[in-house]
């Protein structure tokens, strides 16, 4: 595979190493062993980033680690596998954060649907645009909110895609959506994507949840 320069552009070490968790958790240990060897990453084999907010995990390495999934499970099973990975990724990590917190109180939880989701999806995005260098803004139409990632982590470099490949980030928008829904599942596809030549990565979510 082919070396992808550095970045100079970090991801948090702690979303890193869940990511890494969650993948060794579907894929099994030799499975995601032999991602990190394709992607020239056999140096976090059994070495796993700290479990810290350090921005220490170049964006190049994390798009290695998913261009080795594509190419190794193909790209409907590296998708399955990351929208999974995604989720996971939610779950452990990102609901527990300071500005997620509130989202979890009484108050918050008889708020319309709406307005949940308002609040929920800016919140999210100022965390990696906090913690990371992964710069996210939040827009709204009549009908979507739109998910904008302006620096992206999974496809660093990439332009030759013949379709979008950030299913990790969609499928934590799908957790966080389900989580502050309370319980909901919501219709999300990724209209732009950098690896396929547009300048941002941008998500649509549908207003209405899926019936």
């Amino acid at each position: 595979m082919e070396k992808i320069p550095k970045s100079g552009f970090y991801y948090a070490n702690k979303f890193a190493r869940i990511t890494l968790q969650a993948y060794e958790e579907v894929m099994g240990k030799n499975g995601l062993n032999a991602i990190l060897n394709l992607a020239g990453q056999n140096n976090l084999i059994d070495n796993f980033p700290p479990d810290n907010l350090g921005r220490e995990f170049d964006f190049a390495d994390f798009t290695a680690i998913h261009i080795a999934l594509e190419e190794l499970y193909g790209p409907r099973g590296g998708r399955g596998l990351a929208l999974r990975a995604g989720r996971a990724t939610f779950n452990d990590a990102l609901k527990n954060f300071g500005a997620l917190a509130g989202v979890g109180d009484l108050a918050f939880k008889v708020l319309p649907l709406q307005a949940k989701i308002r609040i929920g999806l800016p919140a999210s995005a100022k965390i990696f645009s906090q913690v990371t260098d992964q710069l996210s803004t939040v827009d709204e139409t009549d009908d979507a909110f739109i998910w904008t990632i302006h620096r992206c982590p999974i496809c660093w470099t990439r332009k030759n895609a013949d379709k979008p490949v950030c299913y990790i980030s969609t499928g934590l928008l799908q957790a966080m959506l389900t989580w502050v829904s309370g319980g909901l599942e919501f219709r999300i596809n990724e209209s732009k994507c950098c690896a396929v030549g547009d300048n941002v990565c941008e998500f649509v979510i549908q207003k209405d949840p899926i019936a």
